[in-house]
């Protein structure tokens, strides 16, 4: 046992912390437990730390999402001059040749910081007994070796897998999920994408920027509902743009195989057909093999764990994070980094969601928010102005064939505080970071202005709407008209 302060007895070793889980909230829970000097044990059945994240996840979706870019870029940045057609005998393999690259680096690099971070790492199965209490765990290594473990906390962070909708039977042939998608050794020429999420989202206009015909099926009018609505409208034009339909409002009443194709049938009698369908409605948290109702501790009816907003579950000394817990399943949240804290003692705040948290959606475009949005923002009855900056106005936009890109900067109706950043566009999970530093140190927006920036930059973007918000706080105190609401032009033409 290399962590420190750990005891070995003849059949039970004794820890401060073991996290279940080496996905990225369970490592980053082990290595904040540890660095507050605790002893901790990390367990995964993976060889490798890194979870669904880094091989089926994450890691992969984005290294093809980086080529498809890399090849329609091409032709934008060349102004058409040149152009890279995909044969149509295109394998996936050779478009994700560099994923197996980027997982090993990732896999390296995680393995170190646990390793300086002196957590030890076993590679096996966890679960709970009723014999050994709420704080014992039974571990089956790779070897077959039983370890019998004691620990004063324990973090669950298993993380989940593709949701199997019963209606829908997914062979992982002709009808895939989120983790088989990837494993298809030819590029379709047509797919249907079952879903109007994230991951829903990301993979339909990842296929349809590699030139698949891409049609997208939810029982939702719109796709991420939880983002700004001319985010999302941006988004919705751009897929179709790259020849992507989707088709809000419908319910799936089933699928079939017919000739080398499969059909989904929709509850208003339509047929669509395509040579593979992805279903990405949803994900499940991987819990069963835990036996919790071995030590009285259950999930809620999404089979999911329910925790308070210091990530304890009904059992104080277990905690829980990341997938297991629901939404927002975002790595960027840190709650393994804060359920660390709390295992050592250490109140946190934020809970399992905050308004600082940046969100990314790695789509074609890219799609980022943090803090309010103009609507949440009403909703809570918070006046607000909010400025918007057009790519195309930013040298660097032009310059990068990136114009169709767009910001808003929500702000407080005196124009005093930032309260929100929502951007679509290239970069954009990059830009929202400076307006949450700006959230985070309560800065006002002419901040943007009055500072200096490198140019030509993206963040340009950012003094564009600044300027706007001056400019509407101007006229509101010249002509006393309330501004909140209008657009540009509207706004314009009140005369000062």
């Amino acid at each position: 046992m290399s962590a420190a302060n750990a005891t070995n007895t003849a059949n039970t070793i004794e820890v401060d912390v073991v996290v279940i889980g080496g996905g990225p909230a369970g490592m980053h829970a082990a290595i904040e437990a540890s660095r507050h000097g605790r002893s901790v044990m990390l367990v995964d059945e993976e060889p490798d730390v890194g979870g669904a994240c880094v091989r089926r996840g994450t890691i992969p979706s984005k290294t093809l999402r980086e080529t498809a870019m890399s090849l329609d870029m091409v032709s934008k940045k060349s102004a058409g001059t040149v152009t890279l057609a995909l044969p149509d005998d295109t394998t996936l393999a050779s478009l994700l040749s560099r994923t197996r690259e980027v997982v090993a680096a990732h896999e390296r690099t995680w393995g170190r910081q646990l390793r300086d971070a002196h957590v030890d790492v076993v590679h096996g199965r966890v679960r709970f007994t009723a014999a050994g209490g709420p704080h014992a765990v039974l571990v089956q290594t790779v070897r077959r070796e039983t370890i019998h473990v004691h620990a004063d906390r324990i973090v669950i962070a298993t993380g989940s897998r593709p949701r199997m909708p019963d209606t829908i039977h997914v062979d992982h042939e002709s009808v895939l999920d989120s983790d088989s998608i990837l494993s298809l050794p030819w590029l379709p020429k047509t797919l249907i994408v079952l879903g109007g999420g994230v991951i829903a989202t990301e993979y339909a206009s990842i296929f349809a920027c590699l030139g698949v015909e891409v049609v997208c099926i939810d029982r939702a009018p719109r796709p991420l509902g939880f983002l700004d609505g001319e985010i999302v409208d941006a988004y919705l034009k751009a897929f179709s743009a790259n020849g992507g339909r989707f088709i809000g409002g419908r319910t799936v009443v089933h699928v079939e195989h017919e000739l080398g194709s499969v059909q989904v049938c929709l509850d208003d009698g339509s047929v669509f057909s395509a040579d593979k369908v992805l279903c990405a409605l949803g994900r499940t948290a991987n819990v069963e093999s835990l036996q919790l109702g071995t030590i009285g501790l259950g999930t809620d009816a999404r089979g999911l764990l329910q925790v308070d907003d210091q990530f304890r579950t009904a059992l104080p000394h277990i905690l829980a994070v990341g997938d297991v817990i629901g939404p927002p399943s975002l790595a960027s949240t840190a709650q393994g980094r804060r359920a660390g804290r709390v295992a050592c003692g250490i109140e946190t705040r934020g809970g399992t969601t905050s308004s600082r948290v940046p969100v990314g959606v790695y789509a074609v475009p890219e799609m980022a928010a943090v803090g309010l949005s103009e609507r949440e923002a009403h909703e809570q009855g918070i006046a607000t102005v909010v400025g918007r900056a057009a790519f195309k106005d930013t040298a660097r936009g032009v310059i990068a064939a990136s114009e169709a890109g767009f910001m808003k900067l929500v702000a407080s109706a005196d124009g005093q505080r930032v309260l929100g950043v929502q951007v679509v566009g290239e970069g954009a999970a990059e830009l929202v970071h400076l307006g949450q530093l700006a959230m985070l140190g309560g800065l006002p927006p002419r901040v943007f202005v009055e500072e200096a920036f490198n140019f030509p930059t993206m963040a340009e973007a950012y003094r564009i709407a600044a300027l706007d918000i001056a400019a509407q706080v101007l006229r509101t105190v010249r002509t006393g008209t309330d501004f909140s609401g209008m657009d540009d032009d509207e706004c314009y033409a009140v005369p000062i």
